[in-house]
């Protein structure tokens, strides 16, 4: 077979280009979400020790770190009975049982909060691109994420850690 040099060195031009502009390209990428929150009031407020003394190292982890636990490890996921869904780390009432469904992907999911004072939204671009973060009205607890695949009446599927919620039956 013949060689072609001549295209070869093109090939070869283009894809330097192309490692540099994304070795120029990840830090501002990776620096998406970086930053810190602003500091918001709540009107349940606690010091990080005080936190770490009420919660797991979980729990911790997600509702005052913004984690996230591995799918289908929370029972909550497929609690059935009536009652309701409270943050673990306050108290505050959540979500009902009535609006919970099984979306398939491993997190308890609610197709909307208990009442509008429930929780709180914010913008979170710690993967690269927007998600609606939700938390904890009373204490900013992060509890999951929003997204816009849910059924009717809202078309919302509220993603919640399990770990961020305790379960309080009717």
């Amino acid at each position: 077979m013949e060689q072609r040099p001549m295209l070869t060195r093109p090939l070869h031009r283009r894809t330097i280009l192309t490692a540099a502009g994304i070795g120029v390209a990840m830090p501002l990428v990776a620096s998406c979400g970086a930053s810190e929150a602003q500091a918001k009031s709540y009107p349940v407020s606690k010091t990080e020790a005080e936190w770490r003394k009420v919660l797991t190292k979980d729990q911790f982890h997600i509702l005052r770190e913004a984690g996230t636990e591995r799918a289908y490890t929370s029972p909550l996921d497929k609690e059935k009975r009536s009652g309701t869904f409270v943050c673990a780390g306050c108290g505050n009432r959540l979500y009902g049982s009535a609006h919970k469904y099984d979306s398939g992907t491993g997190w308890p999911s609610f197709w909307r909060a208990i009442d509008k004072g429930a929780v709180g939204t914010s913008t979170d671009y710690k993967i690269g691109f927007p998600r609606t973060e939700v938390h904890c009205a009373d204490c900013g607890g992060h509890l999951g994420h929003i997204f816009g695949d849910g059924p009717k009446p809202t078309g919302k599927r509220h993603c919640i850690n399990g770990l961020a919620l305790k379960f309080v039956p009717a």
